[in-house]
């Protein structure tokens, strides 16, 4: 723990050298330093992890190389600091990072009066309650006078409150300053149920020791739309931002992926020659060359691609698409149109 929070001071004061105050032009503020900077979680398979070499991936480190990739076409120009929840948006609000995309549930308190303004929806999820099959429930209903681990500063604490207010029955909040603590506490026992976002739970069950003693109940008891935050006042980045994720979308839509997105160019389809940057000047609407879209897929492929290799069937958490498939194939992801 001492060296975490080591390295998480260290990356924050190289941050804070960089501070942007309110209504600054953070494109040109990234340019100028020479990198971007991206907040994350510690840890949380499938969204950001570090690999043995240190390199960070996941689906929300996607974005941020997506972004490093439209302002420097060069992925390895982006920075990465570990954040907990309580120290997430507090970090953005500072502008010790530039960009939040890790795992933060757009809500109306946190978008209202913060400082800090939502993009748009990258992954739909949903809070569950992981139990030791030794507890013998085989529903969320079961679980009144449970203890239940969570992290503080979380949707995930609120929506525990509600639920079992709901429920009109009683149960002990066990709460920790970190998603790491409340997952060890649950596993030593402490806890009877351990809750956070069903993405989430799939992704800590398995670092447990007797991962098939463990099973997330099926009840999904709210709604966590999440993806990545920006502080408020500059506008342009703010759509930068918003508009690359939708640029995976809609890369996806129009069939478009990493291996032939040079072939594409050629393409004589109105919709893909405007999307690709190939007619019309929406890039440097934006700030940025014409053929940001185009970098953003060489560089990470398209929204299908980046699930699949981080969260479903290529991945060790195998998530099925569900909600945050194509609006097209009965999911709910849908970009607006590139015109």
């Amino acid at each position: 723990m001492k060296r975490t929070l080591l390295r998480l001071t260290a990356a924050l004061a190289l941050a804070a050298g960089f501070a942007a105050p309110a209504g600054a032009d953070t494109i040109k503020m990234i340019r100028d330093r020479g990198k971007i900077i991206c907040g994350t979680s510690p840890g949380v398979a499938g969204f950001s992890t570090q690999d043995a070499n240190g390199r960070w991936q996941g689906f929300d480190i996607d974005i941020c190389r997506a972004l490093a990739a439209v302002i420097f076409n060069d992925t390895e120009k982006a920075g990465f600091v570990p954040l907990t929840s309580k120290d997430r948006l507090i970090a953005l609000q500072a502008g010790e990072i530039d960009v939040l995309p890790r795992t933060t549930t757009w809500t109306l308190s946190r978008n209202a009066g913060q400082g800090v303004t939502f993009t748009t929806v990258n992954y739909y999820d949903g809070q569950g309650f992981m139990v030791s099959k030794k507890l013998g429930v085989s529903s969320a209903a079961q679980l009144g006078g449970a203890s239940v681990c969570v992290a503080q500063g979380t949707t995930s604490e609120l929506n525990l409150a509600d639920y079992f207010r709901k429920l009109g029955v009683k149960y002990e909040a066990a709460a920790f300053g970190t998603s790491e603590e409340a997952l060890k506490a649950y596993e030593s026992g402490r806890c009877d149920a351990y809750t956070t976002d069903i993405s989430a739970l799939s992704a800590v069950r398995m670092k447990l020791q007797d991962v098939d003693s463990h099973v997330i109940l099926p009840e999904v008891v709210s709604k966590e739309p999440l993806g990545p935050w920006v502080r408020t006042g500059d506008e342009t980045w703010f759509n930068l931002v918003r508009w690359t994720v939708l640029a995976l979308i809609n890369a996806e839509e129009l069939g478009i992926t990493k291996a032939n997105v040079q072939e594409m160019l050629k393409s004589s389809n109105p919709e893909v020659k405007r999307f690709l940057g190939l007619d019309g000047k929406m890039g440097e609407a934006m700030g940025v060359s014409n053929d940001w879209v185009v970098r953003i897929i060489s560089a990470v492929g398209n929204y299908g691609e980046s699930f699949e290799r981080h969260l479903g069937k290529s991945s060790r958490l195998q998530l099925a698409r569900g909600p945050n498939e194509l609006w097209s194939r009965g999911g709910i992801q849908y970009s607006p149109p590139f015109r």
